[in-house]
Parts: structure tokens; C-alpha cells; sequence
């Protein structure tokens, strides 16, 4: 579960892994239906410059998120120190 503390571009990062986790998901299921269901083929894929620059992004954030935010604001979240927004 994410952090509240964290940066912008860092729950940028997670919430494209999560985005891009669901269409490979969808992907699979699709294939085996023998059915397209890339939803970001389906969205912008009369752009493939687009397309492929949304795949770009969810690499980077899934490398992102792998080896972690090393902006100051994650590394005081992650060490324990103040946070932003409520505590649960």
C-alpha cells in the first residue's frame, strides 16, 4: 500500500504500475478469448507514437517504483519521519 507521504511523480509511478498491471491482465484474458483487449491499444491506438509512449511511462515507473523515490520527501517518509495527510 502506498505511502500518503510520498511525492507526486512517486504516486504517479505507483498508480501507472497498478494501471499497467491490470491492462497486462487484460491482455492475457483477451488472448485467451482470442480477443484484443489491450485497453490502451483500444484507447489510443490510432496514435502508435502515443501508445508507445505510454508503455515508455509505465517501464520508467515500474523501474521507479521497483528501486524507490530518491527525492528528500520519500526518503523522510521512508526513514519515518513527518507525513502529509491523516494517519491511519
Amino acid at each position: 500500500m502506498m505511502k500518503k507521504c510520498q511525492c507526486g511523480p512517486a504516486k504517479v509511478a505507483g498508480f501507472l504500475v497498478i494501471v499497467g498491471g491490470l491492462n497486462w491482465g487484460l491482455i492475457g484474458i483477451g488472448m485467451l478469448m482470442q480477443q484484443n483487449w489491450d485497453v490502451v491499444n483500444l484507447i489510443i491506438g490510432k496514435w502508435p507514437t502515443v501508445e508507445a509512449i505510454v508503455y515508455i511511462l509505465v517501464g520508467i515507473a515500474t523501474v521507479m517504483v521497483l528501486f524507490g523515490c530518491k527525492c528528500a520527501k520519500c526518503k523522510a517518509c521512508m526513514a519515518g519521519g513527518a507525513t502529509t495527510g491523516a494517519q491511519m
